[in-house]
Parts: C-alpha cells; structure tokens; sequence
C-alpha cells in the first residue's frame, strides 16, 4: 500500500472500531477525528444506516448501509444523516423457507425457537440455526470459534446461489441478495465519486472464510487487518 496515494478509508464497525453492538469510545472517536482531517472517511456496515450511526454517537460520517443496498450522507447543517439510497429487493419467501426447512433436516436443526428464517424489508435474510427467538446464552454458547457453521459454509452458499452468504452472529448465516457485497458496495461508491481502487484503504476483523469483511479482503482495495477492536489506534498509525 502507498499510503500517499489514499485519498478515503473505510471502516467495519463491530470487532473493528467498537465491541459488538457497544458505542464508539472517545479514544477511538478521537482517532477518527485525526484520520478526518487527511482522509475522506467511510462505514460499511452490514446493518442498517442509523443503527450504525446512533451506535457510532452521531459521528460526522457518511454510511454504507445492508452490504450497499443503503446509503446515508451526513449533513452537518441538522447533525443528523440523510438516506440517499434505500433499495429493496424482492424475496421468494416460499423457496427460501423451503430450503432452509431442507437445511435443517439435513443437519439436524429441526428443533428451534421462534421462527424458521427472519426476513428483512431490505430483500436480506438471516437464517437463525436456533430460531428468532433462541436465549441469547443459547446462541453464544453455539459456535463461538464458528466451526460448526463453517463446515457447511459451501454447501449454504451453493443452496442460495442467489444471495452472497455470511457466516453472521453467534448462531446464523446472514445473506444479502447478489451481488450485494462489502466490495461491490465500495466499488460502487467509488465508480460514482471517481476514486480509484489504490486510493483506498478498508480496515475490518470479519476477513476470515464466510465474513462479511472478506470480500473487501480479496478485492484489489488496500486492506488493514485488525483482530481486536482495542488495537484500533495502533494499527491505523500507518495512516497518520
């Protein structure tokens, strides 16, 4: 990476500037106000636009929402961010029930609290393996290290050749319609604004096999790991 080359830097938000679904620090706010004031800033994020940012305090930043089928501006005039793009896909409900239904007799996920797959109005998915409404210690005692949902990682992604699939959460798969990704969501955001590729530096945790970072992680963008949100100050000092 030439690092006098950048222009914008993009950020994960959970596992990478904040503890899961926790408010972003003073620290790292700060360090986030020094990055602004070289660089163009940026979230990519897997949820929806205001929820990263009321997480996020309110920070002054601009936010890829639901993998790139949302997209918020902020506005420093009302403090607040303005959607600019809210897409919403159809989704075959039948034939997505009826092959998670397939996926759970295979496994032997058949017993589950709540329901069998929750629908997002964006066109998302998530595929909870112990049901919407599974006991939060439930869920985190599941697969901690990921390993049981990895394991059937491909053949999830071959069963929903039509969605792009996430190992997400504790306990499930997340999945976007395709082509909606991380990348193609920066990739889109930079054709419209005539960045290019090297100009960019994305920094997330989620690079590993099924995470939402990892396609970001195989592009041709720059890429900074990091493997705990507290090392954030650290291992963006190559920025500054």
């Amino acid at each position: 990476m030439d690092v006098s080359k950048i222009k914008l830097v993009a950020f994960d938000l959970d596992g990478t500037l904040t503890q899961h679904k926790t408010p972003l620090s003073e620290e790292h706010k700060q360090v986030l106000d020094a990055l602004g004031k070289k660089y163009k800033l940026l979230m990519a994020g897997a949820g929806m636009c205001h929820r990263i940012f009321n997480q996020m305090n309110q920070y002054p930043i601009d936010i890829l929402g639901n993998y790139g089928l949302q997209f918020a501006e902020y506005n420093p005039e009302t403090k607040d961010i303005e959607i600019k793009k809210n897409a919403v896909l159809p989704c075959d409900r039948e034939s997505v029930e009826k092959r998670v239904t397939q996926l759970r007799e295979k496994y032997g996920y058949t017993e589950f609290a709540g329901d069998n797959v929750e629908f997002h109005a964006s066109g998302c998915v998530t595929i909870p393996l112990l049901g919407t409404k599974a006991k939060s210690e439930d869920k985190l005692a599941f697969d901690p290290d990921r390993s049981k949902r990895r394991a059937i990682y491909d053949e999830v992604k071959e069963l929903f050749s039509d969605y792009i699939v996430f190992v997400g959460g504790s306990s499930s798969f997340d999945m976007a319609p395709a082509p909606y990704n991380k990348a193609y969501a920066l990739a889109e955001y930079c054709k419209e604004r005539g960045i290019a590729h090297d100009e960019v530096v994305y920094v997330g945790d989620d690079y590993g096999p099924g995470g939402n970072d990892e396609s970001v992680y195989l592009s041709d963008f720059n890429y900074i790991t990091i493997d705990n949100y507290l090392d954030f100050p650290e291992v963006v000092k190559v920025l500054l």
